[in-house]
């Protein structure tokens, strides 16, 4: 589905995935006001709701993701890492209303994975000391070595949105042939399908790009 803006009199075409993206933007800026409302609320002497403890509880999970995956040094890391968490998770579990998820659209994972290479890259120029020793990595350990590495570097997000963008679009187009195929009966089969395809699935698809993030990036500065 496509929705047309007209804008000086020209035609722009905008997909409802990407229209998608915006509304879990919104809905996790919303979900921040609240935490951060009940947060400033919460007092010391009081024991924490349940919506408080399981915050914490994700918050603190992550945290050690972090901690075990990028080391003690990179938790500042953390809130990128919780933040990506979220989207995809939310983004991916948006199918469960009939909405378009928009990890469905590979413009929306290859942005993702252009951050994380972005920001890879960033690190390891960082902790090589400058563009020389940033150079000299590619280098090792020969010399001949080079354009593999090189290679290996850029191919990092065009697996990491394939995989992503892959599993989502396939699921999303199993659940359509389904539907089309049983008609009436399709709610039948469909429910443990949806179980797998938009709520297992979804959940690990989100943590396997977080956690080959939080890899690539840990990594640039060894």
């Amino acid at each position: 589905m496509e929705l047309l803006i007209q804008i000086g009199g020209r035609e722009i075409v905008i997909y409802d995935s990407i229209f998608n993206v915006v509304l879990v933007t919104i809905i996790l800026i919303i979900f921040a006001f609240i935490v951060n409302k009940k947060i400033q609320k919460a007092s010391i002497d009081e024991e924490p709701s349940t919506f408080l403890n399981i915050v914490e509880l994700v918050v603190e999970t992550v945290q050690g993701l972090v901690k075990s995956t990028m080391g003690e040094q990179n938790l500042g890391f953390t809130p990128y890492i919780f933040t990506l968490l979220i989207f995809l998770v939310v983004s991916n579990y948006l199918g469960l209303t009939g909405l378009t998820p928009p990890t469905s659209d590979y413009s929306v994972t290859i942005s993702l994975a252009l951050i994380t290479f972005v920001l890879s890259q960033y690190w390891n120029f960082k902790n090589s000391g400058g563009l020389k020793g940033y150079l000299k990595g590619y280098t090792e350990p020969l010399v001949i070595l080079t354009p593999l590495n090189v290679i290996g570097d850029l191919a990092n997000p065009v697996s990491l949105s394939f995989r992503l963008f892959g599993n989502i679009m396939g699921g999303g187009i199993i659940m359509a042939l389904i539907y089309n195929a049983l008609g009436y009966f399709a709610p039948i089969v469909a429910g443990p399908l949806h179980i797998y395809f938009d709520v297992f699935s979804g959940l690990l698809q989100a943590f396997i790009f977080t956690m080959l993030t939080m890899i690539f990036v840990g990594g640039a500065e060894s």
